[in-house]
């Protein structure tokens, strides 16, 4: 098995490419060690020191480690714990769990404005974001302010405030004029 590893515009999370699929649908992100109990690939790279973040996608696997850690020490501990859990056809996730799927608080009358804007961040935004080892999940729309969840390498990224601002709400705001900002959620 050969496992690809690219860097990402976060210096503390890298991306690793297994080259196969990692989730059949939707991503999950883990934070700590208690998280990632309902994966066991999550669960067992949390094992290798300085490892603070995993996130796993359809066919990526993003982790991200503690800045006092240097990616050339970590990366071969981390190379072998994917390469024994595909080998062994260990399971991914135990239960069905979280997807990338999100519950929202929208009233009726912005279901048509919702409905825009997830269909813009799920065709436009996602494939952009998940070539740098991350994702963006919808979360709310209230008053004009569409909040999303970066995940990934996209969470903590030095460039995510830019890119948010930048990108994605003058994206929104042009095609949706119901948009007035695009803000992160609070993690």
């Amino acid at each position: 098995m050969f496992i690809q590893t690219e860097e990402t515009p976060n210096p503390s999370t890298l991306k690793f490419l297994p080259g196969r699929e990692v989730l059949p649908n939707g991503s999950m992100d883990f934070r700590s060690e208690q998280d990632a109990k309902k994966s066991p690939l999550a669960a067992a790279l949390f094992v290798v020191d300085g490892v603070v973040g995993v996130f796993l996608s359809d066919d990526f696997i993003t982790i991200t480690k503690r800045d006092d850690k240097d990616w050339h020490l970590m990366k071969p501990g981390l190379l072998g714990v994917i390469m024994e859990h595909f080998t062994a056809n260990r399971p991914v996730v135990i239960s069905d769990g979280e997807n990338s799927s999100s519950g929202s608080s929208v009233q009726d009358e912005d279901e048509e404005v919702v409905s825009q804007i997830k269909e813009l961040l799920y065709t436009r935004v996602r494939p952009a974001v998940a070539q740098d080892g991350g994702d963006i999940v919808f979360e709310d729309f209230t008053d004009g302010t569409v909040t999303v969840q970066m995940r990934g390498a996209c969470a903590g990224c030095p460039s995510s405030t830019a890119t948010l601002k930048m990108g994605i709400e003058n994206m929104l705001r042009h095609y949706i004029p119901e948009v007035k900002e695009v803000v992160a959620a609070e993690m």
